[in-house]
């Protein structure tokens, strides 16, 4: 597990009705119970474990539009603007700053690409910097590599994901919002051809409109309506280090680590696109789809076949009926394991990079479940099929910094108003219809 989450507690009234339901409270649901207690909807937001236990409190804490996929960028504009304000209005310490990210390398193409993609955000009003070699230096004191350059997004940012999601779901509960943990939703209770409530584990509530952010889980839950839903899910491993003299000030790309700082001197640290693949009846029921993704990024995951997907989690062969235990109750928190021989890999390149460092040690590292569409652009959508379902996951291992955006998205879409962004990128249709699904962009 990550560093300690911080607690919310629970709503005392369990309500028979609401006007919007939520399932998962990660950064995108608790951002859309927010959005919606602001405008005195009545909302209840369903987390089978805790407030931002799974993904949303264990990865990086970037906030970034550097290297977004286009159709990202919309969203992200969006959401850095809402980091700032969300701060201000709930008064809740979301751990946000703009403090600027740097990239550097060594390697020419990635220079080239950084530049390509600067070009292409300079018409949505978004700064990238290329660095030269000595400005990429200047920007990395201390570094060893002799840099053929870098970039700078001067703009960007990082939050805190132990603090983020429950300081919005808490200041969402001010606003009237209810919140109920280590409470599953087994599933819709759905009247002519119509979502009108949710079966939980507590009893049912009745709602004409439901956001499913479920994460991992989200698949598993609408295959259970007869809907298909093609994520891919992938284990990603980080892990926090001692408190140090601090050498790097703001979050860093290299080509062997990346890493956030922390205000108390430790740093989060990852190893950039590496993951592993534990496939399980999902896996093989959407390995057509994921197929060229995974050629292309083949030799940067792990592949671990085993029994355990099949019959546990999000990838398993899941039967239940609404009034036993689902698979949502029998696994309350994704908790896989971190990849021990990627965090040694990581904090050794770390050190390198940084001799001063060289007593850097780990204090803590795990694993996370990151669930991906095939283009690696999320599904923040209406579900024709089933009025009143609206699906928001995929978000393919950049979703926190997004969170604000989507939050607000699927707010729109459940309420029938103007979406803040253009929703057409996200729609679920294009991952069912045959459309021709674009190659994943920069990440």
């Amino acid at each position: 597990m990550p560093a300690l989450i911080r607690y919310v507690q629970d709503s005392r009234y369990f309500p028979p009705a609401a006007d919007v339901v939520i399932i998962g409270a990660g950064i995108a649901g608790t951002v859309a119970a927010y959005e919606l207690a602001k405008r005195g909807v009545s909302v209840v937001l369903i987390e089978k474990g805790l407030v931002g236990g799974e993904q949303s409190g264990r990865n990086w804490g970037w906030c970034r539009q550097q290297n977004r996929d286009e159709r990202e960028l919309p969203l992200i504009i969006h959401a850095l603007q809402r980091w700032e304000e969300l701060t201000k209005e709930t008064g809740e310490d979301l751990g946000f700053r703009r403090s600027g990210l740097v990239y550097a390398t060594g390697n020419q193409s990635e220079i080239d690409a950084w530049d390509n993609w600067g070009k292409m955000a300079k018409s949505y009003g978004v700064r990238s910097d290329i660095l030269t070699a000595e400005q990429a230096k200047a920007m990395t004191p201390g570094s060893t590599s002799r840099w053929l350059g870098g970039v700078s997004s001067p703009t960007d940012g990082h939050a805190e994901p132990a603090l983020a999601s429950a300081g919005i779901a808490i200041a969402a509960q001010r606003l009237g919002a209810s919140i109920f943990q280590q409470c599953a939703v087994r599933g819709l209770d759905i009247s002519a051809g119509k979502v009108s409530g949710v079966i939980t584990e507590r009893g049912p509530i009745k709602t004409s409109r439901v956001i499913c952010a479920g994460g991992a889980w989200t698949s598993m839950f609408c295959r259970r309506h007869g809907i298909d839903l093609p994520l891919g899910n992938v284990i990603g491993t980080a892990f926090r280090t001692s408190p140090v003299e601090q050498a790097i000030s703001m979050p860093l790309y290299t080509p062997g680590f990346a890493c956030r700082p922390q205000a108390d001197g430790s740093y989060t640290v990852s190893v950039s696109g590496r993951g592993r693949l534990t496939p399980g009846v999902q896996g093989l029921r959407y390995a057509r789809q994921f197929y060229p993704t995974f050629k292309a990024r083949r030799k940067n995951l792990k592949i671990d076949l085993g029994l355990a997907a099949f019959m546990t989690g999000p990838e398993s062969l899941a039967r239940w009926q609404f009034d036993g235990v689902s698979p949502f109750e029998k696994v309350r928190i994704l908790d896989p394991a971190a990849d021990r021989g990627l965090v040694q890999e990581g904090l050794a390149a770390m050190r390198r990079e940084y001799p001063t460092m060289g007593a850097l040690r780990v204090e803590q590292a795990w694993g996370g479940m990151i669930d991906s569409t095939p283009d690696a652009v999320p599904v923040i959508s209406k579900i024709a099929k089933l009025p009143g379902l609206i699906v928001s996951a995929g978000f393919s291992g950049h979703g926190f910094g997004i969170g604000p955006g989507s939050g607000r998205l699927a707010a729109d879409l459940a309420m029938d108003a103007t979406p803040v962004v253009d929703p057409t990128p996200y729609r679920y249709s294009r991952l069912v219809d045959g459309s021709d699904l674009a190659t994943p962009g920069m990440m």
